[in-house]
């Protein structure tokens, strides 16, 4: 089923800041924005330091549309290195965007939220009625806790001002131009690279964190990057709302799949010394369908394919110098 489709005519001229528009979630959103017709800024860590009111006032100055995605992220093993700056950087960059922006005249703020945000036992489908029922995962509590207070911020402006944003939650991303760094990035670019590495090397095996078992649902680029589109046009309020695909794939069968796609022709070992996470991670994502018509339209086949095919591409470009 085809999901709604942003309307060129909210956008057209219309003066919109993206912070973190250079990365990964912000590349699609910016491209998505230009060929609507907005008049778009991306806001980067190197040139504004949102952690500083004055530099986040900077960023939002003359827009009429903010997203904020700019964010201190990783996978597992950043999240077990860095809890205090993952607590304390989007802490902050949300708090200082928030008042900033309110300050600023914005006349719609969207920040992304995380599916880090949900309780570690959480019941699946992941409700957003049971967003508030218990502790995050104590990996990503830190990381989960702070995109949490985007919701909090949220409502608190909108009670206080009148101040129209929102906090969609965002499943796991995936898709092109990912961060493929072994030690910091999330479940599907780790395993593209061993994959892909794996067969260029002849290995005879590949060796996977954990035991397969955990499941998650797994969101393309692209489809975020539209839903966040969307909710900018239509979500006027500040309630909790899952963007995902509502599917859930269990990490072992996300390997095979990967394995396939990637033509490695070894085992898979399973490292079960190492942690799995949250043990079950999907959305009910029937709250975003009725608010603002969002579907996921990406299959996770031919998303990993493309993903895929991005970091094949990034290794050639590199090895050409």
């Amino acid at each position: 089923m085809a999901g709604a489709q942003p309307d060129p005519r909210f956008w057209e001229d219309t003066k919109v800041t993206v912070t973190g528009g250079a990365g990964f979630l912000g590349k699609p959103v910016v491209r998505q924005l230009g060929e609507l017709g907005a008049l778009v800024r991306v806001t980067r860590s190197a040139e504004h330091d949102l952690r500083v009111a004055e530099q986040a006032r900077d960023a939002v100055e003359g827009a009429e549309v903010v997203l904020h995605l700019a964010a201190r992220v990783g996978g597992i093993g950043f999240n077990r290195r860095n809890p205090a700056p993952l607590a304390y950087d989007n802490t902050i960059m949300g708090t200082h965007i928030f008042e900033q922006s309110r300050l600023a005249g914005v006349r719609k703020l969207v920040a992304a939220c995380s599916v880090c945000a949900y309780p570690k036992f959480t019941p699946v489908p992941f409700s957003e009625d049971s967003l508030w029922d218990g502790y995050p995962e104590e990996s990503n509590a830190p990381y989960g806790l702070a995109k949490k207070m985007l919701i909090v911020l949220s409502d608190a402006y909108r009670r206080q001002y009148g101040f129209d944003s929102c906090a969609p939650i965002m499943a796991n991303l995936y898709g092109p131009d990912d961060n493929f760094d072994l030690e910091d990035s999330h479940v599907i670019a780790a395993m593209i690279r061993k994959f892909v590495e794996a067969r260029e090397r002849g290995d005879e095996n590949v060796t996977l964190w954990g035991t397969g078992s955990p499941s998650r649902e797994f969101l393309y680029v692209d489809d975020a990057a539209r839903a966040l589109i969307l909710a900018a046009e239509r979500l006027d309020s500040s309630q909790p709302v899952n963007i995902g695909t509502g599917i859930e794939t269990s990490i072992r069968d996300l390997a095979a799949t990967i394995h396939g796609l990637s033509g490695f022709e070894g085992e898979v070992v399973w490292d079960t010394s190492m942690p799995d996470g949250q043990p079950t991670r999907y959305l009910d994502v029937s709250r975003a369908r009725e608010l603002i018509g969002f579907e996921a339209e990406t299959p996770l086949e031919d998303g990993l394919r493309r993903t895929i095919e991005s970091f094949r591409g990034q290794r050639a470009s590199l090895a050409a110098g």
